[in-house]
């Protein structure tokens, strides 16, 4: 309010306050100046007035009330109708928020219809031809918005039938991701009356919608029977399951829409401006500088329930449907690339692993002993690297490749491909860096020997950077692990040592040391920590020696275990999980597991937890291989089932945690934390309080027209 009052009476009232002051001034100006005319003094007092009353901002207020459909043609609701265009009136203009994605059609529509908003109405045309006897569905979702403020119409859709009636049952629920409860946004969503499983994957859906942001979907318009209902990231556009790279999610459960009458209670919030205190604030006042009390009006802006009604309305069933989307293992077998970043290796990619290895032929190069071989753990990424330096050094490598692939019929049948692997970088160009190196070595040598200082007569030749894994603090469950940069030819172990530190003094500590399963050139130091103590990790030159003699460097890490005080324990009993497979990862707040523990006798424990807040997630490992696994349809069998504890554990140190947990006491759509969860709902618009938060930065009161609208 000050700073609208001195916009329009700056340099009169002197930046006063008190109305009854500012009068007085400007009185006393008006009859010690006899000269000033009459209508100056009408200005004045005109200003003056203005200013005390303030009681609606410039430009009017926002507009806070949604678009209304006044009507339709063919009418909403028609029957009998032959038209494939529809016209939708509003009483304002209105404008389409992405209808491409958010406007769902039921039934689907081949070929997309024309969608657009002009003026004050919505026109559709379907494009396919229409079907007899069939209830249509336009599905707006919040798409339909006012020109002006953005205000949403809310989940509005339009029906109209070919036939003499109306379907009006409705299926609802959520889609998740399997493995991890996350919401999916934007996928198809749709019903079957043929509740043959291939149908899913020869005829186009019945009837569909389309997921919103909490993963949310509602399928209208549909007719009393029985139902299969599917999920599908249709890629092609076609409304069936044709694709293996398709995401989807099914039930074997039968769906069968019913309604019954229902109450629900509607909460009608009123917003307003409230008092929130009056403080007494000492101010200055000019020109005596005679301290004084002002009263200073705190506000606070918020929500209060106006009315709670009974609200009798059709409850559609179910409401409550589940389906965990997964995306199916690729297990079609073919040849997808060959690439050569380094001279000394190429690797090859295969879409699905094969426990027969690719034979490989050279056709420039003898092929016989000339690799080492390091396949992946699922064998379909093969790495051959190079044992002689002339092959590494040789730019092109031609060879045959007989390996196994999938035909059209779905066997593996082998197959021949001719090979041309180029290296990225040329031994040319690579011969040039060298020399570009040793050159710039002997300049910097010639330096120091002509400021007498020391030098080098020979080049250090490069050692082998292996990558040492080893924290300066590590918790007593975990292990250092050395990862070599090429295939290794000699490990001696005699030069790796191990030490614990025991009342100040050094004692050599016993340890294992070996490969890690299923990872090449991974080697991993395991040894008993005690909590409390200090360890020392040293590593001698020449402990690993690469096929290209390469040897390493000397190493050394201390390393510090932190004591029992420092940390926490949780322990989690399971309810309603016998004779399940349950591993339980404890999870950060990035939704990352940072422990694992196998459930048993229906309990859970966690040792060595740091500090902090953390989550609980549950699979249930069906082939107990120690992973989550997806779901194939082929087989009709779902993905292994996750359950998310729904509430965060602060862990603390010096204390243990226990907990209950019953997974299946909860819809799988409430459990998930929203601190964790990464598909956020779409936030909510604002507008409706746009108008409060303007009245309080204007330091007025609300129209009362506003304050009783409950909005």
């Amino acid at each position: 309010m000050k700073k609208i009052k001195q916009r329009y009476c700056q340099g009169v009232m002197g930046g006063k306050d008190d109305f009854s002051a500012k009068v007085s001034h400007c009185l006393s100006v008006f009859y010690h100046i006899n000269a000033l005319p009459f209508y100056l003094f009408t200005f004045t007092l005109l200003v003056l007035s203005s200013c005390a009353k303030m009681g609606q901002p410039d430009g009017g207020w926002y507009d806070e009330t949604p678009p209304r459909v006044l009507g339709a043609s063919p009418t909403e609701r028609a029957t009998d109708v032959n038209s494939k265009k529809v016209n939708i009136y509003f009483n304002e203009f209105i404008k389409l928020e992405n209808a491409s994605e958010k406007v769902v059609v039921s039934p689907p529509q081949i070929e997309a219809p024309e969608i657009k908003a002009t003026g004050k109405r919505i026109t559709v045309s379907l494009q396919d031809k229409l079907q007899p006897n069939t209830t249509y569905t336009i599905d707006f979702s919040d798409a339909i918005t006012d020109n002006n403020e953005g205000n949403p119409l809310g989940n509005y859709t339009y029906s109209f039938s070919t036939g003499d009636h109306i379907d009006t049952l409705e299926v609802a629920g959520y889609v998740l991701e399997a493995e991890n409860l996350e919401p999916v946004k934007g996928i198809l969503v749709g019903l079957y009356s043929n509740q043959n499983d291939t149908a899913f994957q020869k005829q186009p859906m019945l009837r569909v919608s389309r997921t919103d942001s909490r993963g949310h979907f509602s399928i209208r318009g549909v007719a009393k029977g029985d139902y299969r209902i599917y999920a599908l990231q249709d890629m092609d556009g076609n409304y069936m399951y044709n694709q293996k790279s398709e995401k989807l999610a099914f039930t074997p459960e039968v769906i069968m829409p019913s309604w019954k009458p229902d109450i629900r209670q509607d909460t009608l919030w009123t917003d307003t401006l409230h008092i929130k205190d009056i403080r007494q604030t000492p101010e200055v006042i000019m020109p005596s500088w005679k301290p004084d009390i002002r009263q200073d009006t705190l506000w606070i802006d918020s929500l209060h329930i106006k009315d709670i009604k009974q609200v009798p309305y059709t409850h559609f069933l179910p409401d409550d449907v589940v389906l965990n989307s997964f995306t199916p293992t690729q297990t079609d077998r073919y040849f997808l690339k060959s690439e050569r970043k380094e001279p000394n290796h190429f690797t090859l990619f295969f879409s699905y692993g094969d426990a027969d290895l690719p034979q490989i032929t050279g056709l420039n190069f003898n092929a016989k002993d000339a690799f080492i071989t390091e396949p992946s753990l699922n064998q379909d990424t093969i790495i051959y690297w190079l044992r002689d330096t002339a092959l590494v050094n040789q730019d092109t490598l031609r060879m045959q490749m007989l390996y196994n692939m999938t035909d059209s019929a779905g066997k593996l049948v082998p197959k021949t491909d001719t090979l041309e692997i180029l290296s990225k970088v040329p031994y040319a160009k690579r011969l040039k860096r060298q020399q570009e190196e040793y050159d710039k070595w002997v300049k910097k040598q010639e330096k120091a020997k002509e400021r007498g200082k020391a030098f080098e007569t020979t080049m250090p030749v490069t050692p082998l950077e292996v990558r040492y894994n080893v924290p300066s603090q590590m918790d007593p469950d975990q292990n250092p692990t050395f990862e070599l940069p090429t295939p290794i030819a000699k490990t001696d172990t005699s030069k790796i040592h191990l030490y614990e530190k025991i009342d100040s003094l050094w004692y050599r500590a016993k340890y294992n040391f070996g490969a890690e399963p299923g990872k090449p050139r991974s080697l991993k130091l395991v040894s008993t920590w005690d909590p409390g103590h200090e360890y020392s990790v040293e590593v001698d030159s020449a402990a690993f020696t690469d096929i290209y003699g390469k040897v390493s460097a000397k190493y050394k890490q201390g390393v510090r275990i932190p004591s029992m005080d420092e940390y926490g324990t949780l322990i989690m009993t399971l309810q309603n999980m016998e004779g399940k497979n349950c591993l339980v990862q404890l999870l950060n707040e990035s939704d990352k597991p940072v422990k694992e523990a196998y459930a048993k006798n229906n309990q859970a424990t966690f040792h060595y937890i740091k500090p902090g807040n953390y989550y609980l997630r549950l699979i249930v490992d069906d082939n107990d291989n120690g992973k989550w696994d997806t779901g194939d349809y082929a087989t009709q069998r779902q993905p292994e089932a996750v359950y998310y504890y729904p509430k965060a554990i602060e862990c603390k140190a010096k204390r243990d945690v226990q907990g209950t947990w019953n997974p299946r006491l909860l819809p799988l759509y409430k459990q998930k934390p929203g601190a964790i969860t990464k598909q956020k709902a779409d936030a909510q618009r604002k507008i409706k309080r746009r108008n409060a938060e303007r009245a309080r930065s204007l330091d007025i009161s609300l129209p009362d027209e506003l304050l009783n609208s409950g909005q």
